[in-house]
């Protein structure tokens, strides 16, 4: 992320939200509030949906080899709850009522 970013802006990888990792891989979220394999167009439709102006990169994720592709979104709330609301609003969006 540029720097001329920093502190309005906040980074999502698919893995901070992915209930397939465990937190040594990544995931920043709770398993419960997480959903399996989120994809970046999931990723960008919920971001959208959530008012959060996203952007795609094509950057890779320096913990995962090979992973790349991530989404830039507006900070309007603390990184964590941005990250619940994406996970949710994915889960919405696949109609998985479970959360």
């Amino acid at each position: 992320m540029s720097r001329e970013y920093k502190g309005r802006k906040i980074v999502v990888y698919p893995s901070y939200i992915d209930s397939k990792k465990s937190r040594r891989e990544g995931r920043k979220i709770r398993l419960s509030d997480a959903v399996p394999n989120p994809g970046i167009d999931e990723i960008l439709e919920a971001c959208r949906r959530l008012g959060l102006n996203p952007v795609h990169e094509e950057k890779q994720y320096p913990r995962i080899h090979g992973l790349r592709g991530r989404v830039l979104v507006d900070k309007k709330m603390s990184k964590l709850s941005t990250l619940i609301a994406v996970a949710r609003e994915i889960k919405r969006m696949r109609g998985d009522t479970r959360s």
